[in-house]
């Protein structure tokens, strides 16, 4: 297992747990990030650009926020393309759409290179620990050779079939947590107005069967009405605007209408903020 290469690039809020778990786990591990500071002081090689990384890796992982950042990562001047060869394999953890996913695998399978979509369900915490899950979509195979890296930062994975599929995936469990963020956002904010305490409101969520577990993460930033990012807030907008892009005709009128709020959190300047900052919006 130690003896897989890693190149590993995007050094966000979840890249650094990962990579810092990996490095602990004896993964040789390089790193390339756009801000190269950030890429600083970590105790791993880093790499001048994405063509280089990938020319020293077994396995490149890609953990970026948007499907520009991933275009112009793997197939932009000096991109990851450029220093693959027959028989690597390309993993993409961070979440974009199903449609890139797909484009990627087919582009790079001209190359002899194999692709994995396998975005995660988790944030800062999870990633810290070493417990998030893990979505994938692509070859079998391919998974067996990666899963060592998996169960490193993970403590479950899933495969949903061919590539896009875990892109699908991730894109259905973050529809399930804005949309059960959104109703405590306007819990809190019906019960403060018809007069209770925010506090005990809370409190009394806590003993019912309501509660869960990103209730229970998210209930003490809510107390304290301070939102640091552990998953910004832009990114949760972002995924549900390609969530309505993948919908093909399925029937996600509250979803339509959750981020309809979202998009209006970050056009409000929130995108920086934790996802759970979407309750300012209601409270204006």
């Amino acid at each position: 297992m130690n003896k897989l290469r890693i190149g590993w690039i995007g050094l966000g809020h979840m890249g650094v747990p990962m990579t810092a778990n990996l490095l602990k786990a004896g993964f040789s591990v390089t790193v390339y990030n756009r801000t190269r500071a950030k890429a600083e002081g970590l105790g791993m090689e880093i790499a001048a650009s994405p063509a280089a990384l990938a020319r020293s890796a077994d396995i490149v992982v890609t953990m970026l926020s948007d499907d520009p950042s991933q275009e112009q990562v793997l197939f932009g001047k000096d991109g990851v393309a450029e220093g693959l060869k027959a028989g690597q394999i390309v993993v993409n953890m961070g979440t974009i759409s199903p449609e890139a996913s797909r484009s990627a695998a087919e582009r790079l399978g001209k190359l002899g290179v194999q692709v994995l979509d396998a975005p995660v369900s988790g944030s800062v915490k999870p990633a810290t620990d070493g417990t998030l899950v893990i979505l994938v979509g692509g070859e079998p195979d391919a998974l067996v050779r990666c899963q060592p890296i998996f169960d490193v930062l993970g403590k479950r994975t899933f495969h949903f079939g061919k590539a896009g599929q875990g892109a699908n995936a991730k894109l259905a469990i973050n529809m399930m947590l804005g949309t059960m963020l959104q109703a405590a956002a306007e819990t809190v904010v019906f019960g403060e107005a018809a007069g209770l305490d925010r506090g005990q409101l809370l409190d009394m969520i806590a003993e019912t069967p309501c509660a869960s577990p990103i209730f229970n993460l998210k209930s003490p930033t809510i107390r304290a009405g301070s939102y640091p990012p552990a998953f910004p807030l832009k990114h949760m907008a972002k995924d549900f605007r390609l969530m309505l892009d993948a919908a093909d005709g399925a029937d996600i009128s509250v979803a339509a209408a959750v981020s309809a709020n979202f998009q209006k959190a970050e056009a409000a300047g929130l995108g920086d903020q934790d996802v759970m900052a979407v309750i300012k919006v209601l409270e204006r």
